[in-house]
C-alpha cells in the first residue's frame, strides 16, 4: 500500500540523513527540500493542486505506475441506500453487492481503495500545512488561502474515512519513523472533533467564491467550508457525538445563506449539466478535463460516469435507482426524469436501450451522471458536484424544525419546491440528436408540487422527503438514513441483521453502520478492527 511505501521512505530517509550528519557541515546549496521548496509561490499552488487531485482519482495510475482505485463515493452514498442497487451483470463486481449488503469482508477492494486514496490525500494536506508557514517570499494572503484549501481538503478526507469506517488513525503532521509502530484509532468523537477543527479553520483562511479569479473556479472556499462543517455538525448530532445541537448546524447554515454567495440555479434540468458548473448553486465540486488520456498520471477525466452510464451506449451500468426511489417522487414532479430514465428515453439526444435485467438490475439508470461519450470513455470532463446551495437550505430547514421554528422550515422546502416546478425537462430528451431543453406544455405542471403546509412531525417527513427527491442519486442519501436513525427500517430484515452487528452501539445514540478496516492495515499496523468483521 502507498502509506506504507511513504513511511518506509521516510525512514530510509531517516537513515540516511543520519549517517551523512558527519560529513555535512552546511545544507548543499541549490537543492530543493521540502523547507525551501514553498518558498516558491508557483511550487506552494502545485502542491495544494496535488492534494486535490487525490479528490478525483477514480482508477489510473500515479507517475509511478502504481494502480489508484476509484474514490467510490457513489458506491457507498447510493449503492448501500435504498435509492439504488449494484446494478450491471450479476456477476460484475460482487465486491460491491457484498457491501450493498453488508456481507463484506476485511479483503474487500473497494475498502482498501477508498482507505488508501484518503490517507494519500491527508499525507500530502499534512506535507503542506507542516512547511508552509515557514515559507518565505510568498504573499500573506496567498499564505492563508493556501493553508486554508490544505486544512479544507484534510477535513473533507477525513471526514469520508469517518463515515465510512468510524474512529480511524488521525495524522496532524506527516508520519514519522517513531510513529510507526505506535499507530492506534482516534475515537468517533476525537476524530469528528479533528474534522469540525478542519473546516472551522478553513473558513476563517479562505476567500468567498466571488473573490477568485475564474482560472481558480471550483477551489475550495470560506462557504465550502462553512457548508462541510454545518454537515459534520448536522452527523454529530444525529449520533450524539461532542455535545453538537441543531444550534451549532443553524449558525453554519445561516451563513452561507447570509453570505449572498449562492442561490438555486432558476432550472432544475441545469444542474448535472456542462451548463451548471461552477453555477450559482454550486458549493464545491471537483474539476475534470476531457481529454484523449485514460490512464497514468496524465489524466484530467474521469472514469465515474463511465461506471454509471447505460452499458448499451459507452458505460458500465452501475448505480441502478430503484423502483422505490422512482415512487418516492409525487405526480408530475420536473426532477423525476432528471434523476433517472428508463428505457426508451431519450437522453441527450440518443435513445437509450436498458438490458434488463441481465445488464441493470432495476430497469433504470442515474440520469445525473449521464453524458456525452468523451474522447476516451474512462477520461470523462464532467465536473463531480460533492455540495449544492439546495443542500444547504434543507439542512437549514431541518436545524429550524428541531429549533422550534416551524415557518422557517416550511419556506426553506417551499423554496426547494417552486424551483423544481420551473425546470424544464432534462436536456436532449425530446428527439434523437436534438439537445435542447424541451419546455412543459401550459397547465402540463398545473397542481404539481404544491406547497408544504405541514406541522409537527410531518413536516419533518416532508423535509426528509424533500432531500430524498431534491439530492437522489447524488451520493447522500445513506449518510442521511444513518445519521437520522432510519437506515435500519428502510433496507431487508437480512440487510439490517448484517448492517446491525458491523455497528458501532458504544457512545452513540443510535446504531453507527461501519465498513471493514482493510485487512492490510488491521495486521500490519495493528489496527483494531471493526465490529464482527
Amino acid at each position: 500500500m502507498k502509506i506504507k511505501i511513504l513511511a518506509f521512505v521516510l525512514v530510509v530517509t531517516g537513515m540516511m540523513l543520519q549517517s551523512c550528519s558527519d560529513y555535512l557541515e552546511k545544507a548543499p546549496l541549490g537543492t530543493e527540500t521540502d523547507q525551501n521548496f514553498y518558498n516558491d509561490a508557483d511550487n506552494a499552488v502545485l502542491a495544494v493542486n496535488a492534494i486535490y487531485d487525490v479528490s478525483a482519482w477514480d482508477e489510473g495510475s500515479d507517475a509511478q505506475g502504481n494502480y489508484i482505485p476509484h474514490n467510490y463515493m457513489f458506491m457507498f452514498g447510493d449503492i448501500m441506500s435504498d435509492d439504488a442497487m449494484k446494478g450491471s451483470s450479476p456477476s460484475d463486481f460482487v465486491a460491491l453487492k457484498e457491501l450493498e449488503e453488508f456481507r463484506a469482508d476485511a479483503g474487500n477492494g473497494v475498502v482498501l481503495g477508498v482507505w488508501n486514496n484518503m490517507y494519500i490525500g491527508i499525507f500530502r494536506a499534512n506535507t503542506v500545512i507542516q512547511n508552509l508557514p515557514n515559507a518565505t517570499g510568498i504573499d500573506d494572503n496567498l499564505k492563508d488561502r493556501l493553508m486554508g484549501e490544505a486544512r479544507f481538503l484534510r477535513g473533507y478526507f477525513y471526514f469520508y474515512l469517518a463515515r465510512v469506517f468510524g474512529g480511524v488513525p488521525l495524522f496532524e503532521a506527516p508520519v514519522a519513523p517513531s510513529e510507526i509502530d505506535n499507530i492506534t484509532r482516534a475515537s468517533l468523537s476525537e476524530i469528528y472533533a479533528f474534522i469540525e477543527q478542519d473546516f472551522m479553520a478553513a473558513a476563517d483562511l479562505l476567500p468567498f467564491k466571488s473573490q477568485y479569479g475564474s482560472t481558480d473556479l471550483g477551489r475550495a472556499t470560506k462557504g465550502a467550508a462553512q457548508a462541510y462543517a454545518a454537515r459534520v455538525a448536522m452527523f454529530q448530532v444525529g449520533f450524539g457525538l461532542n455535545g453538537k445541537t441543531w444550534n451549532d448546524v443553524q449558525a453554519m447554515t445561516n451563513m452561507v445563506i447570509n453570505s449572498g454567495e449562492y442561490s438555486l440555479m432558476s432550472n432544475y434540468a441545469e444542474i448535472y449539466e456542462t451548463e451548471g458548473e461552477n453555477g450559482v448553486e454550486s458549493i464545491f465540486e471537483i474539476q475534470l478535463k476531457e481529454s484523449s488520456v485514460e490512464w497514468g498520471a496524465q489524466k484530467v477525466g474521469s472514469t465515474n460516469f463511465v461506471f454509471q452510464n447505460n452499458r448499451t451506449t459507452w458505460g458500465w451500468g452501475f448505480n441502478n435507482p430503484t423502483q422505490d426511489l422512482v415512487d418516492a417522487f409525487e405526480d408530475r414532479d420536473p426532477r423525476l426524469p432528471c434523476t433517472a430514465y428508463a428505457d426508451g428515453d431519450i437522453v441527450l439526444g440518443t435513445p437509450q436501450a436498458i438490458d434488463y435485467p441481465a445488464e441493470n438490475e432495476t430497469g433504470y439508470l442515474n440520469r445525473k451522471a449521464a453524458g456525452i461519450q468523451p474522447l476516451a470513455s474512462k477520461a470523462s470532463g464532467q465536473n463531480m458536484r460533492r455540495f449544492r446551495y439546495a443542500d444547504v437550505l434543507l439542512m437549514h430547514a431541518e436545524a429550524a424544525y428541531h429549533l422550534g421554528d416551524e415557518a422557517t422550515a416550511r419556506d426553506m422546502v417551499n423554496q426547494i419546491r417552486a424551483r423544481a416546478l420551473n425546470s424544464s425537462k432534462p436536456k436532449g430528451s425530446a428527439a434523437e440528436g436534438d439537445l435542447s431543453y424541451p419546455a412543459y406544455g401550459a397547465g402540463e405542471l398545473d397542481g404539481a408540487l404544491p406547497e408544504v403546509t405541514a406541522s409537527g412531525t410531518a413536516l419533518l417527513d416532508a423535509i426528509y422527503h424533500e432531500r430524498r427527491v431534491e439530492l437522489a442519486m447524488e451520493a447522500l442519501r445513506f449518510w442521511d438514513l444513518t445519521r437520522t436513525g432510519r437506515y435500519m427500517s428502510s433496507v431487508s430484515a437480512e440487510i439490517a441483521t448484517n448492517a446491525q452487528s458491523h455497528s458501532i452501539t458504544d457512545g452513540v445514540t443510535h446504531p453507527y453502520p461501519v465498513c471493514p478496516i482493510p485487512i492490510s492495515e488491521v495486521n500490519d499496523w495493528g489496527l483494531a478492527q471493526n465490529p464482527a468483521y
